[in-house]
């Protein structure tokens, strides 16, 4: 509920700075000739709320989003069931200010985990008509310009920004064979810039988590972290189906559904390092083990 709380805030700070505009203690941090690039899009300023920039705003909208998705399949009352579906549709919607093309896609990925994992008649025809829905928006012919980023984000090969990511991957990539332990902490992106300045790497936007990784800590560094990921993804699949408790089997499909969204914003973005994504990712990962062993232990009691 807290949780939830927090994101009904968020979310109703985002609508303000759409319609109402930034306050003024905003408006300076705006004025930078490079925030103005990243954020001031197409005459049209990207939203990011009471976080850092739009990328965190986006995904902890998705997160919150998911989290109010899984909640109404458990068995409560209706009205409850509404309140979390108006939220969910409170949540998506806001997400779109944000302009962020990687985290259109990660509630829909999310929802084919969902169905795969709830495998009945009742979550095959929800699916259906989701997807028929989905559909619907991406091919649709339409001038809204949150509409059109939206579709942008189904057809990465006509978008400029993600060809250039692609061309700046594949630069990269004969150093990342070369380097098995990569370039070290720190050394691409902002952060280069600042504590190696004028090297290579430096000059290299990551614009990726899991292309960081790769550079900074080479091939073996980015096995490493596919396999904790795989682990974490496993292991609450594997709980989900273990647990015998509704209340705790559905707290662990929600986290392994936040777990694997953030894996897949993970590739367009630095998802797993912003705050407070970063903490939310290390407590659905703690979630998605305790709600095993409170079943557990409620079992044998």
């Amino acid at each position: 509920k807290i949780w939830l709380g927090i994101s009904v805030f968020v979310a109703l700070y985002a609508i303000n700075q759409e319609f109402y505009g930034f306050f003024p203690f905003e408006e300076v941090g705006l004025q930078s000739e490079k925030v103005k690039s990243l954020l001031f899009i197409d005459g049209h300023w990207r939203k990011f709320s009471i976080y850092s920039d739009p990328v965190v705003f986006s995904y902890n909208m998705v997160v919150s989003a998911l989290i109010c998705f899984g909640l109404i399949w458990r068995p409560i009352a209706i009205y409850k069931k509404v309140i979390l579906s108006l939220l969910c549709i409170l949540f998506l919607v806001v997400m779109l200010f944000s302009g962020t093309r990687g985290a259109y896609v990660l509630f829909p990925a999310a929802l084919i985990l969902f169905a795969i994992l709830n495998f009945n008649k009742k979550v095959m025809m929800f699916s259906i008509v989701a997807a028929v829905f989905t559909m619907g928006l991406i091919f649709q012919s339409t001038t809204n310009p949150y509409l059109v980023r939206f579709q942008t984000a189904f057809q990465p090969s006509t978008d400029a920004s993600f060809i250039v990511r692609k061309m700046n991957q594949k630069r990269i990539q004969p150093y990342i064979l070369s380097h098995p332990f990569g370039g070290g902490l720190g050394s691409v992106g902002t952060w280069g810039i600042r504590f190696a300045p004028n090297t290579y790497l430096a000059r290299f936007p990551p614009d990726s988590g899991y292309a960081r990784v790769a550079v900074e800590l080479g091939f073996i560094g980015l096995f490493l972290l596919c396999l904790l990921m795989f682990i974490v993804l496993k292991t609450g699949i594997v709980h989900f189906f273990k647990i015998k408790d509704p209340e705790l089997k559905n707290y662990c499909m929600i986290m392994t559904l936040v777990v694997f969204a953030l894996n897949i914003g993970n590739y367009p973005q630095e998802a797993l390092t912003q705050f407070p994504t970063n903490i939310y990712f290390c407590m659905a990962i703690a979630l998605i083990n305790a709600t095993y062993l409170i079943d557990k232990k409620e079992s044998t009691t």
